[in-house]
């Protein structure tokens, strides 16, 4: 690690990701017969099945699963390069019309295809359960229990090909339009003209007042783009309450929960365990601010360090952090990690029109990962980098359950990538010795924690508010999304930390609430998991290695509950969020604990 310079080099700026496992570019003529070739095949699929379901036995429903996995694989493939690729240039118009072609031919397969899943739900439960205990249809099984539970939210198939034709220009277009208009935007900061993602890193400077300028910065093209912004919000609150009626859901979050595969009362226990605990992030904030010497802690100085540090760290320290610690925790886990930088599978370098923030794509299961970033040098980076590649090492490793069943619930899906982040801040405390500096990078990781579990279930508690509101009260103005913003954030922080009044506007930047509704109670459902499987693992560590990578590749195979079982937790009971809150606010403790002994090193 090394000292900041006048122009932060890292060694990320040419790392970029080689997309030719997929397609070698936007002119492949492999994606355009690929994409001619899928819609015949679906053709043939309807016409060999259409109105059979019923009539056929239950290897031949699996032969039709096989197809019909086939032609799922090949629209994911396209579907997937498309977005990929724009999201390292949505300012692009070639490539926002490679996605957008990708979105309508996937609107044009599911009109295609919707008849399979109508007649497979509307088999009867006797003869369906029968096909679901049948060893021919072995391989999807949890696949077919979960999907008859969408019975009595699915509509006809005339009505069901009405709605995938109409989210084309509906839902998935406006969260287009609005990554596009954050990406395109630029944001003033002393002199430079800088993206988002640029800015928002700046957050965490140890530079009060540059904190203060990056807060004014991004504050000001927020409010330049708020009428635009609020009206994206507005148009897809209102699209989803359409949905939710016609589909016969009872509230805005049903459908996740039933996605998650988890119920409305898990849910509740959740958000009230959480919110039961805001205490302890008012008392951490309380402790920074002293640790600080400020008289009062701003919404700017949330993320700032305690240490007066500029470190950078490089690519390759940050590659090598990951590596040793995950190949320390299991050798398979290093050897899956390292095809991600020795083959190209991960997007790091910062560039404009590149849209903000971290992912892992699973792709498809005939191919493999990748890892979308923006890394500039800093310590959380290297966190980033071990969250999203155990995402991707998650991906990898279920790739054996098909198209169908590798993918987990929302709920399950932050297990291997917080774990990772935990693996790689634990490498890093005990590499020291110095107080300070353990005590420096816990609170970090503290800081991290309550970002993802309590500022996660304060955004969900706006969620529940804007949907709410909209529902009832109709199109809603920028001020009413900022006072609901501002209410469920004060509830939070309390008296901790003093709000700004720009930071009202905030809300209008995230992309979780209109990508995925209702997802960002995932992050806290993972986290607390994570800490109870890493207590675990620190109590009696005896095969639990082998065990986690068995239920990394288990993918959706199961009941999320089932699969965390083998590893000795019962998510459903209700006491396991309070473990994983105790061990939250052992963290706090020991910070105390460190400054203390700060303190008495003098």
């Amino acid at each position: 690690m090394s000292k900041n310079k006048t122009k932060e080099v890292t060694g990320a700026e040419n790392i970029t990701w080689d997309l030719s496992d997929l397609y070698k570019s936007p002119e492949d003529p492999a994606l355009k017969s690929d994409k001619e070739g899928v819609l015949k095949e679906a053709d043939k699929f309807a016409d060999t099945y259409r109105g059979k379901i019923s009539e056929m036995t239950a290897e031949e429903f699996a032969e039709a699963l096989n197809r019909y996995e086939d032609i799922i694989q090949k629209a994911g493939k396209i579907g997937a390069y498309s977005h990929l690729i724009w999201s390292t240039n949505t300012e692009d118009p070639k490539l926002g019309k490679l996605l957008q072609e990708a979105s309508e031919l996937g609107s044009d397969l599911s009109q295609k295809l919707v008849f399979f899943d109508i007649e497979w739900l509307n088999l009867g439960d006797k003869k369906a359960q029968k096909w679901i205990s049948s060893d021919e249809l072995s391989k999807w099984t949890h696949y077919l229990e979960t999907s008859r539970r969408y019975k009595k939210h699915t509509l006809g198939e005339e009505a069901e090909k009405v709605m995938s034709a109409k989210s084309v220009t509906g839902r998935a277009a406006w969260n287009r339009y609005f990554d596009e208009t954050l990406g395109a935007a630029r944001f003033e900061l002393d002199g430079e003209s800088l993206s988002e993602q640029q800015v928002l890193s700046k957050l965490h400077s140890p530079d009060r007042d540059l904190r203060r300028r990056a807060h004014e910065s991004l504050t000001t093209t927020f409010q330049d783009h708020k009428r635009t912004l609020t009206f994206i919000f507005n148009t897809i609150l209102a699209d989803k309450h359409t949905n939710d009626k016609l589909r016969g859901y009872e509230s805005w979050i049903s459908s996740r929960n039933l996605a998650n595969q988890t119920d409305n009362q898990t849910v509740e226990s959740l958000i009230s365990a959480v919110t039961g605990k805001y205490d302890l992030v008012q008392k951490y904030y309380d402790l920074k601010k002293n640790l600080l010497g400020y008289d009062e802690l701003y919404d700017y100085d949330r993320y700032a360090p305690i240490a007066d540090t500029t470190t950078v760290v490089s690519w390759d320290e940050a590659r090598d952090l990951v590596l040793d610690a995950y190949g320390e925790f299991h050798p398979e886990m290093r050897s899956i990690t390292s095809k991600f930088f020795d083959e190209n599978w991960i997007d790091a370098a910062i560039k404009p029109g590149k849209r903000g923030g971290a992912y892992s794509a699973s792709t498809v299961t005939s191919v493999h990962p990748y890892v979308f970033m923006n890394f500039d040098g800093r310590l959380r980076d290297v966190q980033t980098l071990a969250h999203e590649l155990g995402h991707g090492v998650h991906q990898y490793l279920a790739r054996k359950q098909g198209e169908l069943q590798s993918s987990t619930p929302l709920t399950t899906a932050e297990t291997a990538s917080v774990f990772g982040e935990m693996l790689v801040f634990n490498k890093l405390m005990s590499g020291l010795d110095d107080p300070k500096e353990k005590l420096a990078l816990l609170m970090s990781k503290i800081d991290d924690t309550i970002a993802t579990v309590f500022r996660q279930i304060s955004m969900n508690r706006f969620e529940d508010r804007i949907h709410t509101a909209r529902r009832t009260e109709g199109e809603l103005t920028t001020d009413r999304f900022s006072d609901l913003w501002y209410q469920t954030q004060q509830e939070l922080y309390g008296d901790s930390v003093e709000l700004t009044d720009e930071y009202k506007l905030w809300w209008c930047y995230i992309p979780h609430f209109l990508h995925t509704p209702g997802y960002v109670y995932a992050y806290a459902f993972g986290e607390l998991l994570v800490l109870a499987l890493y207590d675990s693992y620190r109590s009696d560590s005896d095969g639990f290695a082998d065990r986690y990578l068995s239920l990394l590749e288990a993918g959706g195979s199961d009941w999320p509950h089932n699969l965390i079982a083998k590893m000795d937790i019962d998510i459903r009971d209700q006491s396991f969020w309070d473990r994983g809150l105790s061990l939250f606010e052992k963290m706090i403790n020991d910070a105390e604990e460190l400054v203390q002994q700060v303190k008495k090193n003098g």
